[in-house]
């Protein structure tokens, strides 16, 4: 398989298929799309209308993402590396899977899923550690058209039992425990917890990886690998790939929203198997034989579409990484690098901005010369951050990819691409083709010309934009397509640079950008609320030195005298009880009230000044219920 009829080489081929795909978008991704293995070619490359909304593209396409991720390459690369897997502890064995053996594991697990009477459309929670068997319980879940659900293993029992309750998921898949640094995280311990509130799961397969005591019911649970021997008395069995429209359910993807429940963003087989595809050879200027490493973890959607999907799918070498940058030591990542010859590395600004932390003794005995492509993903980058990464671990000869996209765009929709299209520090640069972005004003008014900045806007479809939220249209089209009628609005504010480069600004709505990752205000708020003695909260983001963002809480607590100090530690465990560590608030203010229009709405314009140290020009505050509050939080800032 080649892709070299797509993968763009100079800036006049840049310039030449974008233009092509702003002209004649249908013919541009019909070109790209029939690259791949179809059972059967598509009738109509694109039906779409933002208002309902609704977005088809290659209708009465039928495929199977794993024939294209696996089978296709077996005559070719069968032996290549798939899957390179660093474990958590570096004196552990790391594992290497070549296509040929990520085919048959695949096939095999899909057997067990069958056995156990999954069949096409059913959903199905995973929620285990950064491990081969991950991405082979994803790969297989495709193979036989079911929809999985995959769930960040830091989250919580209550988030992950929200997150199956909505999918209705009938299976989970786990394991004992996970390696995380030199903490144990209780996978399965934390699924039981949540199972207790979800009678639809009627199954859970559990993987043996910490050895820790579980406790294994009847009927219900199941081990990994008596699953797997089942299908071995069967003789191994071949699984034959399900044929899938190309807009059947691939996955739901929970992502915080600005209201507290989260939503399940959905995405398709066909569109977004050519996207993450385009996209990632394309932005990393992928070469065979290249090894490329992306830090994230498949809970998120970088995972999904760029360990998995994107690479897989170009026949590439993915590296899977157990463990956290910071252990054993600050210089994990170079290491990896080193040992596996890394030439594509993929990382988030929160983890480089960690590692600058520590100098650069750990850097210096490591052998990076390998490294031809750098990226950053999550939030945007700073400029004292992308300098250090471009001369200390670039040696100023790698390209950087600073890619701005999000869990509902599927995929990559702004970024240089690498050492083909200029970089610019903390810029995004300019949109992949297919990508209409545009800048509107609080009206919705296009914003025309170089220079100026506003709210962030798609105005065309690509062909991995976000179908729906499972099981609720409308909260799709209200989050997403109803604030700017006929326009995909992405909640970011952007800049135009007067060359074009774009740079995003942050969220223009509720929702927090902490270490990459988007946490809605108000899921926050809702969970301090739950702690005994809250009477309410508000939460809002202020500059963090390592995260990006922190989360500020105001919190109005009327619980008794106990020591504040004690009350800020107990809030902090109920969100991580509640939601999960990753949303835990670094400052707690306790407050007597919170600065409130007459109507009641907290004005959180007000909080953020204050959280961000700007204590004058906090706006007309005349129109608050009680302007006196405004006054008591300015003293009482952290």
């Amino acid at each position: 398989m080649s892709y070299h009829s797509y993968q763009i080489r100079s800036r006049e081929q840049y310039d030449l298929a974008y233009k092509k795909s702003i002209e004649d978008p249908e013919g541009f991704w019909a070109d790209v799309a029939s690259n791949f293995q179809w059972q059967r070619r598509w009738e109509k490359t694109l039906e779409w209308n933002f208002e309902e909304p609704k977005v088809r593209w290659f209708s009465g396409g039928q495929l199977n993402i794993t024939e294209n991720c696996l089978d296709r390459h077996l005559a070719e690369r069968g032996d290549q590396p798939a899957i390179v897997w660093e474990p958590n502890n570096p004196e552990e064995d790391y594992r290497v899977l070549s296509y040929k053996e990520l085919h048959f594991k695949v096939c095999q697990f899909a057997n067990v899923l069958k056995n156990n009477g999954l069949k096409k459309g059913d959903r199905v929670c995973i929620y285990m550690p950064m491990i081969p068997e991950l991405a082979i319980a994803v790969l297989a879940c495709a193979r036989i058209g079911v929809i999985h659900s995959v769930v960040f293993g830091g989250f919580s029992a209550q988030s992950i039992a929200d997150r199956i309750q909505d999918a209705q998921c009938c299976l989970v898949i786990t394991a004992d425990g996970a390696h995380r640094g030199n903490k144990e995280i209780p996978l399965k311990a934390v699924i039981d917890d949540a199972l207790v509130q979800c009678p639809s799961v009627r199954k859970v397969i559990v993987l043996t990886r910490t050895r820790v005591p579980v406790s294994m019911i009847k009927g219900r649970d199941s081990w990994w690998e008596d699953e797997i021997r089942k299908v071995e008395t069967q003789g191994n069995p071949a699984c034959t790939a399900e044929v899938m429209d190309a807009e059947d359910m691939l996955f739901i993807l929970y992502t915080s929203g600005s209201t507290g429940k989260p939503k399940g963003v959905v995405h398709t087989c066909g569109g977004y198997m050519v996207f993450t595809n385009y996209s990632f050879v394309n932005v990393f200027q992928y070469q065979p034989g290249d090894v490329y490493f992306c830090t994230a973890d498949i809970g998120w959607i970088t995972g999904h579409s760029y360990i998995v999907y994107g690479p897989l799918s170009a026949g590439a070498t993915t590296l899977m990484f157990e463990g956290i940058p910071t252990w054993p030591d600050a210089g994990r990542f170079w290491e990896i690098v080193d040992k596996f010859k890394v030439n594509i590395l993929y990382t988030a600004p929160t983890a480089i901005r960690s590692l600058m932390g520590f100098g650069l003794d750990f850097v210096k005995n490591k052998d990076l010369s390998s490294l031809r492509v750098l990226g950053t993903v999550g939030e945007p980058i700073n400029e004292e951050a992308w300098h250090w990464y471009d001369e200390n671990i670039g040696k100023g000869r790698c390209p950087i990819v600073d890619t701005w996209w999000q869990t509902e765009t599927g995929g990559i929709l702004i970024s240089n691409l690498a050492g083909i299209t200029p970089a610019k520090p903390a810029h995004a640069t300019l949109p992949l083709p297919g990508v209409q972005p545009i800048l509107v004003d609080e009206k919705g008014e296009e914003l025309k010309g170089n220079s100026i900045s506003g709210n962030l806007c798609i105005k065309f479809p690509w062909p991995s934009i976000i179908r729906t939220t499972y099981g609720d249209h409308e909260r799709c089209r209200q989050a997403y397509f109803a604030t700017y009628p006929g326009l995909y609005f992405t909640g970011d504010g952007a800049l135009r640079d007067e060359e074009g480069n774009y740079r995003i600004t942050g969220r223009v709505d509720d929702v927090l950008n902490v270490s990459g990752h988007r946490i809605g205000t108000a899921e926050v708020e809702n969970a301090i609320n739950m702690h005994t003695g809250v009477v309410e909260s508000a939460v809002v983001g202020y500059p963090h030195e390592i995260k990006g963002q922190g989360i500020y809480a105001y919190v109005v607590y009327n619980g008794g005298s106990h020591e504040m100090s004690l009350v800020s530690k107990d809030v902090v465990q109920t969100v991580s009880r509640i939601i999960g560590p990753i949303a835990k608030p670094d400052k707690i203010q306790f407050v007597s009230g919170l600065p409130k229009t007459r109507s009641g709405k907290i004005m959180r314009r007000i909080l953020r000044k204050i959280a961000e140290g700007e204590l004058e020009n906090l706006g007309d505050t005349s129109t608050l219920l009680d302007p006196a509050v405004v006054e008591e939080i300015k003293k009482g800032k952290l």
